[in-house]
């Protein structure tokens, strides 16, 4: 039997979590996957945590250590090594419900065709409570985006793509001294080719730990402007409504004053909306460089 699905995993200094996916793993009811997981230069010994638990051979697990890119490069390294049909990531933190892969393998072959870029479905926190909103009942294919915009769907949702289509996205960039692109470009490509269809159903279950980068944004943001600047730049271009044009071009204006680049009217996209937006990006730019600022007086207060 051809093996459909691929999990992966992007996993930095995660061993005290990791076991809660790998649970999550092996109560699926149907084990019609491979599980992947990339070590992006981990040094709390996930390699020896994944080595046990291969020798176990109670799931079917690949392992590849690489050094430390951020969750983007993780992610491109999974993207070229993936071989089945579908891949979904499940992060370090994060784990399935106990029947996802069922559900997906099955509503995949029920309904799954080359009109479709894969499944959208559902996150829920630990309790079992939505994150977000459900989707909108009877809808049976959106692209990401619409669902966003014109459905009003709020939250993490679950992504599963066919690998042959993220394969035809370029893959994320790696800037040096960076950690972080936005995941969303990729996303935002596939949704020009196709849409998803739509699974009203949990997948994943999503604690939101302090290390992680969900509750680390502002800090993400800072640390690294160009892999920000390069995704407004496809925001800008493909969003859906001018309001959403025009906020991605005060975030791309911010961006560009972080790296100094005073090409940024001319390397945009979008030349007029980013011209409006000026005023506003430098007003983001002088409200997060004041952040530091202001964290750096807390701190010599506190000491």
């Amino acid at each position: 039997m051809t093996v459909v699905l691929t999990v992966f995993t992007p996993a930095y200094n995660r061993a005290y979590t990791l076991h809660k996916c790998y649970e999550s793993l092996k109560r699926q009811t149907c084990k019609d996957f491979f599980w992947m997981i990339i070590d992006d230069g981990s040094t709390d010994g996930t390699r020896d945590l994944v080595n046990t638990w291969m020798k176990e051979d109670l799931v079917s697990i690949t392992y590849h250590f690489q050094k430390n890119q951020g969750m983007h490069g993780a992610h491109n390294t999974a993207y070229e090594r993936i071989e089945t049909e579908l891949n979904v990531c499940i992060d370090s933190d994060d784990y399935m419900s106990d029947d996802a892969v069922e559900k997906i393998v099955s509503f995949w072959k029920e309904h799954g065709s080359s009109r479709f870029a894969g499944i959208v479905g559902l996150d829920a926190a630990p309790s079992g409570e939505i994150i977000g909103t459900s989707m909108p009942n009877g809808l049976h294919h959106s692209t990401l985006t619409t669902l966003y915009s014109k459905y009003k769907v709020k939250g993490d949702k679950k992504l599963v793509y066919r690998t042959d289509l993220i394969r035809k996205t370029p893959p994320y960039p790696i800037f040096p001294g960076e950690k972080y692109c936005p995941l969303s470009y990729k996303y935002v490509l596939i949704d020009q080719m196709h849409p998803l269809l739509i699974m009203n159903e949990v997948l994943c279950h999503v604690e939101y730990l302090p290390d992680g980068s969900s509750l680390n944004m502002i800090n993400q943001y800072k640390k690294n402007p160009n892999g920000f600047a390069f995704f407004r730049k496809v925001g800008m271009e493909y969003s859906p409504s001018l309001k959403d044009r025009f906020r991605e071009s005060v975030h791309y204006v911010s961006s560009s004053l972080m790296i100094k680049n005073k090409k940024f009217l001319h390397d945009s996209p979008r030349k007029l909306t980013t011209l409006a937006a000026i005023p506003f990006g430098i007003g983001l730019f002088l409200f997060l460089r004041n952040t530091d600022r202001r964290n750096a007086v807390l701190t010599n207060r506190q000491n």
